[in-house]
């Protein structure tokens, strides 16, 4: 039996993560939820990752859940779908929190989770032919394990009209809605998110890890003098870092810093 999943982590340390059920449109079920919430977890601790990609097999991004699976947990109790929802919740979290930068790269139909998979990497991009609903309220459900990551994705305006009529929406909604960064012809798919993956080796692995913990600190929260403080502790712990020292030094001498492997030296100011 193939594996529900395939990862492969390369030299420079792009690791992919593709969804490996295409015979059922990469629908998941407890198996797969917990398989890829380790996988998350393995992949955070092993200190090789600077970039995640997350794509799939086959026709469809992600159909949801797996039909199987759904006729097994209504048939189980309300303590054990509590168990299932939050292992799935889960799963949504480990892949919102993971410590690098994640790009959702979406072939096809994204439906149910896998709307809240999308809209838990970092960056979204989809080919133009992909679609998407959160269609469960079709099947008399709710989507409420995805609802906090969809939810910062879309908006709750969004969400009021997509949540209630679990109608289909294209690629180019999802763009105005804020579900994607940027969607472009199918057969550039694959070469536009390796042009992302080059913008995001240029950078600072470290500075990235700290720059996404930084969007989390500060997302929501009054702007007031612990948070000014806290910003101001940040940076300088940054700027006094090996790899901020390396970055600046390599940037006033016109070279390559020591985390490329190619590219230009960067161009931009620290603030």
């Amino acid at each position: 039996m193939d594996s529900a999943i395939t990862l492969t982590t390369d030299s420079l340390g792009i690791s992919r993560l593709t969804l490996n059920r295409p015979e059922i449109h990469n629908a998941f079920d407890d198996a797969l939820i917990v398989e890829l919430t380790n996988t998350l977890s393995a992949l955070s601790s092993a200190g090789r990752t600077r970039v995640l990609v997350l794509d799939a097999a086959g026709k469809s991004f992600s159909a949801g859940a797996d039909l199987n699976w759904m006729q097994r947990t209504a048939n189980s109790s309300e303590q054990e779908n509590k168990r299932d929802a939050i292992a799935l919740a889960d799963l949504m979290h480990a892949l919102y929190t993971f410590p690098h930068p994640t790009i959702a790269a979406i072939q096809g139909a994204a439906l149910g989770g896998g709307v809240g998979l999308v809209a838990c990497c970092d960056i979204a991009i989809a080919a133009e032919r992909s679609m998407f609903a959160l269609s469960e309220v079709k099947l008399g459900l709710i989507p409420a394990a995805i609802s906090p990551f969809v939810i910062k994705a879309i908006g709750e305006r969004a969400a009021r009209r997509y949540f209630l009529t679990a109608e289909r929406f294209d690629s180019a909604t999802a763009l105005a809605l804020g579900l994607l960064h940027e969607r472009v012809a199918d057969e550039n798919l694959k070469t536009r998110v390796e042009e992302v993956i080059t913008l995001i080796l240029e950078s600072g692995p470290q500075a990235q890890v700290e720059a996404k913990d930084l969007i989390f600190s500060v997302v929501n929260k009054p702007i007031d003098a612990p948070l000014r403080d806290d910003t101001a502790s940040r940076i300088a712990r940054v700027r006094a870092s090996a790899e901020g020292r390396e970055g600046i030094s390599a940037f006033l001498e016109k070279r390559r810093p020591d985390w490329q492997s190619d590219g230009k030296s960067p161009d931009s100011d620290a603030g």
